[in-house]
């Protein structure tokens, strides 16, 4: 059967904002405009809507209508497991689980092919779960003993729910090695899209470093912070938002420059103008970063998870190992006497291997090979 006549249904965690998961979805219904759309909640503007669905609207659990839903739908999560099974999708050929949660979750027959791309697994119910609480308050102790059992049953869910998978796609090697240990399953990859014709390079730049995030723990924006002002003589940029703005605000001396995102017009313009790029996240991927390679700029980056992979030491940036202040002021010192050996040319180049249009290529060509081998057996 050609591709073309798959009835063809994606589904997603939850569509609610324009993020990086988000951005892969794009790219899915750019592939496959006639698919039907799943999503345990919708709650995107029309902008967004127009950009990452082609303004249709998703189909959508229970979730949808429960109180507060737009605002709080993660704080049902207990339901997702069960929200997430009552899709039927009995009349599709091939199914997309775009999942960095519950996605991968529905429930599939043997006539029909499965394959997940696979941002994570379940961030807080795995190796984030003791970020996730804050066991210096009492209500953070209360809520760790009261999550725990849910996060156990969400856990023994998850593995289970695997199984229903035909293909993993990781979107790294890091979270292709996560999806085996956790879910003893073997994943290819195939890195996420990344706009880089919006992020054009710029060779002459200012004093500045720059970081751009959400405020939350495992960031570890707060430390970049606190790094800075240990060191008055260099200006720190600080562009996002997020539950952690004060602790973040707190941890600031007077040459770090906080700013929220609603505030830039245009943040390649900061990412152009940097003279390096800091992250300091185990993160799954990084798209910032290489939106900062693609503007020219060097990145100062942790040598874990996602960035490991893409910013290669001394070419593209500079790694550090820890996620303290000394290690990223050892970094950013040992940039300071090798800057004038990154080209900006060079890094802007090595960023378009993960263009959106190779994306869609790689993508693409993969279902295509998988749907044959699957409905050709």
């Amino acid at each position: 059967m050609n591709i073309k006549n798959y009835k063809i249904a994606i589904v997603h965690d939850w569509l609610t904002t324009y993020a990086g998961s988000e951005r892969c979805v794009e790219s899915f219904t750019n592939l496959f405009p006639d698919a039907d759309i799943f999503s345990l909640v919708d709650f995107l503007n029309d902008t967004n809507r127009d950009i990452i669905l082609k303004g249709k609207k998703a189909k959508t659990s229970f979730v949808q209508k429960l109180p507060l839903a737009s605002k709080y739908h993660r704080h049902y999560f207990p339901l997702f497991p069960l929200a997430i099974e009552q899709f039927d999708l009995t009349k599709y050929d091939l199914i997309i689980s775009s999942s960095h949660a519950f996605a991968k979750g529905v429930l599939t027959n043997s006539n029909q092919l499965h394959i997940c791309y696979c941002y994570t697994p379940i961030r807080y119910a795995w190796d984030l779960t003791h970020q996730y609480f804050d066991n210096s308050t009492i209500f953070g102790r209360i809520q760790k003993n009261v999550l725990q059992p849910v996060l156990h049953n969400i856990r023994t869910w998850d593995v289970a729910s695997a199984n229903r998978v035909d293909y993993f796609i990781g979107i790294s090697n890091y979270i292709a090695k996560r999806i085996n240990k956790i879910y003893r399953r073997n994943a290819d990859v195939i890195y996420p899209p990344v706009d880089t014709n919006k992020f054009e390079c710029e060779s002459v730049k200012d004093n500045y470093y720059l970081t751009v995030s959400r405020f939350v723990p495992y960031k570890k924006i707060d430390v970049i912070a606190e790094a800075f002002s240990k060191m008055p003589d260099k200006k720190l940029v600080i562009i996002g938002e997020g539950s952690e703005e004060q602790k973040i605000k707190g941890k600031s001396a007077k040459n770090i420059e906080i700013i929220n995102y609603n505030q830039v017009d245009n943040l390649s313009k900061y990412m152009q103008k940097a003279k390096a790029f800091v992250f300091a996240a185990e993160e799954d991927f990084g798209i910032s970063v290489i939106e900062a390679l693609s503007c020219g700029t060097p990145v100062i980056a942790l040598n874990k998870g996602g960035t490991a992979e893409t910013v290669i030491d001394g070419k593209l940036g500079v790694h550090f190992s820890n996620q303290t202040p000394e290690d990223i002021i050892n970094a950013v010192n040992k940039f300071e006497k090798d800057e004038a050996s990154f080209d900006s040319h060079f890094l802007s180049n090595y960023a378009k291997k993960f263009d959106r249009t190779v994306f869609e290529e790689t993508f693409s060509a993969y279902i295509k090979t998988k749907s044959d081998e699957y409905f050709n057996k």
